[in-house]
């Protein structure tokens, strides 16, 4: 009943900001409006006191009613025939009725605007090179940075600065910001009961130097960035490479950022599939070409510059021109390239060119690698002010909520305070471009640690007032993240390739195999072409085992089935393979079959080896491998009659130049990855995308995404209320609380904490435990559990 009322509001709510039809404001809006409608109503005229020269005045102005057009103001101006009230006037032409459609589409889709884009120009340029700001005075010592500009700030601006958070929601919101996950009930106790006067710093401190917590938590705003995933458009063909690997090691290691994007631009094999982009299948737009890709890309995610508009003509939401797109995308360009003016040719061959030629140029006729060298280094110079900005910016906008320049990808935009951002930016130069310095330097400010302040979306720089940082939505993969830890749910396996010695952390050099390469003889060097034999192993267990890796290969492939399901196939013999067995298992008899063949064209080696890391009580881990104790048949079996063959004991296989070190050395990784992943468990950022999390945000990553939705669609809201996904998510995370639920009163006090880092109010107690029941059932603790995961309190940093 909860749920059903709970969809009922979100639906209302969710439907009355439901999008039209697509439209381009670009392209369809603006025309219209400036036709008719910007020489009376925008710049320094305000005809009859209205005025939209940015979307929060027309917001404000009272004229346009969001996703509402026909309740709108302008709707009933432009459709008058009264000569009094009519717009344009009765003097003017009036608007057609598709044009009058665009208006109304547009309103519907809730007015829509092109960052950064104004009617009239504000005469700003933005400085490129580096500017030193002197501090105002400090009002005590060791005051950070940040707080003396905002000081002086608040008082020209007279605002009162805001309160400071309490311990509880400053614990939860650092958490959330510098490593993406809830503190469990231990880092709580631990923080809450430190007496030190720094003890905010030092817990700063400690998240930032939990080096693979930080880079799972930041991989995902960075494969937002560089269009980085594990699976979608292009992959499959070849037309698409990820950075997964490399991206990963750099985050670990702290890589400093002007040596990050240089090897993003002046790429290495592992990096290069940022700047490849994406090869789309059969024709395309000339704007959607790689090299104009990679113009609109490195233009965006590093410079804030928004080269889309000027990749097909020259651009009116600000200076860039058509030339000037194609020039720096002949920096990449191996062939050449012809210059088309919304998707036309012009005649004319565009020549290599770097966009701020006062701090350094590129050589038109030096081979691509070369020009990207020379670009990646006039692009991380110390000159290029706007490097630095760009991503100082980002980082207080991922902290803050709003950006000091806002959009964050408009940063020809005034900020709204110049000295606060060119400090960040230059700070970053200062240390060496470490951008944790940034992040702790954020983070330890007053502002930082101040109540949030209601958002103002739509408000461009000038029209911004800094009075604390503004609550954010959780990420879609902090959400799972965050619902996975209230019962230690996470999955056991991740879909990201990732360097096992720095996602695991084991030594490999430390792992032993346990098992042997098995066969159904021993001297396999020259088995025939072809030939086949099968593999099993009987376990029984008391329970249910709460995770189980398998560590497999083959030579030459292989096909598993667990419990007569097929789990892993494999055909290259070079590889090894990591499955995950936990949801096949169960409570009594587990049958694992295996059958291996070898191919070729001719006899060569055959063998297989297989490891299963089983997590059982205790979350101690057992393992179970391929040795004489399997059984082994040259009869293959139907999957589903494994009793049919005869069977007799596998034999250890006679040892191969082929295996040997190689590929021990490989496995023993693979095993490091299979019992970590099972001790740790999966981050979301490190799996494919599932629909709960494309509702709740996560982008396809083929183009570049700064910033994610921050409503809730239509969509989003009945996957919360009543999608299949975070149900199943929630009814396990239930029948594991379940056990464990001695007495209700600190079972609901332990899950708030767990979940919004608070005790319960006397209220709250009093609701829950009733949710709960006389006695409780898996169906009332799930209940529970929804409803804390839809507080504000869960679904927002705050």
């Amino acid at each position: 009943m909860l749920r059903c009322l709970m969809l009922v509001l979100v639906l209302v709510a969710a439907a009355a900001a439901a999008q039209a039809d697509e439209i381009d404001f670009a392209h369809d809006v603006v025309p219209v409006l400036k036709k008719h409608c910007a020489e009376c109503h925008t710049g320094e005229k305000s005809e009859g006191g209205f005025s939209f020269n940015t979307q929060r005045q027309l917001l404000e102005s009272g004229y346009a009613e969001t996703g509402k057009p026909d309740e709108s103001r302008i709707t009933e101006l432009i459709r008058s025939r009264d000569a009094e009230e009519q717009m344009p006037p009765k003097d003017r032409k009036r608007l057609s009725a598709n044009e009058i459609n665009t208006l109304r589409q547009w309103i519907a889709a809730g007015l829509p605007w092109e960052p950064g884009f104004r009617f009239a120009a504000t005469g700003y340029e933005p400085p490129l090179l580096p500017r030193d700001v002197v501090l105002p005075p400090a009002a005590h010592a060791g005051q950070n940075p940040i707080d003396r500009i905002l000081h002086s700030y608040w008082v020209k601006q007279d605002i009162a600065p805001p309160e400071t958070i309490d311990d509880d929601v400053f614990l939860r919101r650092v958490y959330m910001d510098l490593i993406g996950l809830p503190p469990s009930l231990d880092e709580q106790d631990d923080f809450l009961n430190d007496a030190r006067r720094d003890r905010r710093s030092q817990l700063i401190d400690r998240l930032l130097s939990r080096d693979r917590d930080y880079a799972e938590h930041w991989i995902t705003f960075w494969n937002d960035l560089l269009r980085n995933d594990y699976v979608g458009t292009g992959y499959i063909d070849g037309g698409r490479r990820q950075i997964t690997g490399w991206l990963y090691g750099a985050l670990v290691n702290n890589t400093p950022y002007d040596q990050f994007v240089r090897e993003l631009i002046a790429p290495t094999a592992e990096s290069d599939g940022f700047i490849n982009g994406i090869k789309w299948r059969g024709t395309v737009n000339a704007s959607q070409v790689r090299e104009v890709q990679f113009a609109q890309n490195v233009s965006q995610v590093f410079l804030g510059i928004n080269m889309k508009c000027a990749s097909c003509h020259d651009s009116f939401i600000d200076r860039w021109t058509l030339d000037e797109a194609y020039g720096l995308a002949a920096i990449y360009s191996t062939r050449e390239l012809q210059i088309h003016r919304c998707d036309k040719p012009v005649g004319r061959i565009a020549q290599a060119a770097w966009i701020f030629p006062e701090i350094g140029n590129v050589d038109p006729q030096a081979e691509q690698p070369v020009r990207l060298q020379q670009l990646a280094a006039v692009m991380t110079s110390p000159k290029n002010g706007r490097f630095s900005r760009t991503i100082a910016n980002r980082l207080w906008h991922r902290l803050m909520g709003h950006g000091i320049v806002h959009p964050v990808d408009a940063m020809h935009t005034q900020p709204w305070n110049a000295d606060l951002l060119d400090f960040l930016a230059n700070d970053l130069v200062e240390h060496k471009y470490d951008l944790k310095k940034v992040l702790r330097l954020i983070a330890t400010s007053q502002a930082y640690q101040s109540q949030s302040a209601p958002a103002q979306d739509s408000a461009t720089s000038e029209e911004f007032s800094f009075r604390g940082p503004v609550a954010r939505h959780l990420t879609a993969e902090q959400l799972m993240d965050g619902v996975w830890s209230l019962a230690a749910t996470s999955p056991t396996s991740i879909n990201a390739t990732l360097p096992a010695d720095l996602y695991y952390g084991d030594d490999v050099s430390d792992i032993k195999l346990s098992g042997q390469w098995i066969w159904t003889y021993a001297n396999t060097a020259s088995s025939p072409q072809g030939e086949q034999a099968a593999f099993r192993k009987q376990l029984t267990f008391m329970k249910k085992p709460r995770g189980a890796m398998m560590v497999i290969t083959c030579d030459n492939e292989y096909t598993v089935w667990v419990n007569r399901k097929q789990v892993g196939a494999d055909k290259d013999w070079t590889s090894i393979e990591v499955l995950d067995l936990s949801r096949h298992l169960k409570k009594g008899e587990n049958d694992i079959l295996i059958v291996g063949r070898n191919a070729g064209n001719a006899p060569n080696p055959a063998g297989l080896y297989a490891e299963i890391v089983l997590t059982v009580a205790d979350g101690k881990h057992v393992r179970v491998a391929t040795d004489e104790t399997w059984q082994a048949s040259r009869e293959v079996p139907n999957p589903q009659k494994t009793d049919a063959v005869p069977w007799e004991a596998a034999v250890p296989v006679q040892p191969q130049n082929t295996w040997s070190a190689g590929s021990d050395a490989a496995i023993k990784a693979e095993l490091a990855s299979a019992t970590n992943t099972v001790r740790r468990g999966a981050r979301a950022a490190l799996l494919r995308s599932n629909m709960l999390m494309r509702s709740l945000g996560r982008p396809n990553r083929e183009q570049v995404v700064t910033t994610r939705p921050a409503s809730m669609s239509t969509l989003q809201a009945i996957d919360l209320a009543n999608g299949e996904l975070l149900d199943n998510m929630l009814a396990t995370s239930a029948q594991k609380l379940l056990p464990q639920l001695s007495d209700s009163k600190s079972f609901v006090r332990i899950l708030f904490r767990r979940a919004i880092v608070r005790e319960p109010s006397a209220k709250e107690q009093r609701l829950a435990e009733s949710i709960l029941g006389q006695s409780p059932t898996a169906e009332s603790v799930q209940d529970l559990l929804w409803l804390l995961v839809m507080l504000p309190e869960f679904q927002f940093v705050q």
